[in-house]
């Protein structure tokens, strides 16, 4: 997935990032991994905040945010990358302006676009691993067909209320998106959201990236991993894939 040839951490990287290097199986070899990543986040709102923020605090290196969205009151409450003064700005710009305060040594990408099928392999291109952050589920289909056909592994969340939803999607090595959910659910808006259930969520997926990028540990591939808040009690469901979907049904 990453290149990492004869590049060393600076004094810097070291120092900044040597908590997360003290686990095992880490190290210098899989910090620059990160460094070298290409992480897309499709949305920047509840989930793609958080998402993105801790994608910066780790150090990946190069971080795409797409939503042609701009800042609302009503967002403040989970889209922890936008303050008051942000309200009417365009999401992905504001929140560029926050991860490169935090980390000044990744590259932030935007595009203040809409994800649809005639763009977005173009948007996901190159990406290393796709952050699902959208919130409506015709979208969220277009970018698991994309990342079917791209091999682009895709990491799912959804939320609601103060309980959500996620599974990890490697394209020919598990179930996708349409094999777990083959037909949209009803959209209803707005739908109630707690922000601690957007970040909870968010960083679960940061959590599976970075397995992804660095090779280690088991990720969610075949499993969705389910949370209630309210109760907090929770439950991983294995999934299966499906050969009539329309979707992967035909991959290899």
């Amino acid at each position: 997935m990453n290149d990492i040839k004869e590049r060393r951490l600076t004094l810097q990287e070291r120092k900044r990032y040597n908590r997360q290097m003290l686990i095992q199986g880490w190290g210098e070899t899989g910090q620059l991994k990160l460094r070298n990543a290409r992480v897309t986040v499709a949305g920047s709102g509840g989930l793609g905040n958080p998402a993105s923020l801790y994608l910066a605090a780790a150090g990946v290196g190069r971080i795409t945010l797409i939503d042609n969205d701009c800042y609302e009151l009503s967002n403040l409450n989970r889209q922890i990358l936008s303050c008051e003064q942000d309200i009417g700005r365009p999401k992905v710009d504001a929140a560029k302006e926050k991860l490169c305060a935090l980390n000044s040594t990744i590259q932030v990408n935007t595009q203040n676009k809409t994800i649809k099928a005639d763009n977005v392999d173009a948007l996901i291109k190159d990406s290393d691993v796709v952050i699902d952050a959208m919130d409506n589920w015709a979208t969220r289909y277009i970018l698991n067909k994309a990342c079917i056909d791209n091999r682009i592994p895709l990491v799912h969340a959804g939320i609601q209320g103060l309980s959500g939803q996620i599974t990890t999607i490697i394209p020919g090595k598990g179930p996708c998106l349409q094999c777990l959910i083959p037909k949209p659910p009803p959209e209803v808006r707005p739908f109630p959201v707690l922000g601690a259930t957007a970040g909870l969520f968010a960083t679960l997926q940061v959590m599976e990236a970075i397995k992804l990028i660095l090779g280690t540990g088991e990720t969610l591939v075949g499993r969705l991993f389910l949370l209630s808040g309210e109760d907090m009690t929770c439950n991983i469901v294995r999934i299966s894939r499906s050969l009539d979907c329309p979707a992967c049904g035909k991959l290899k």
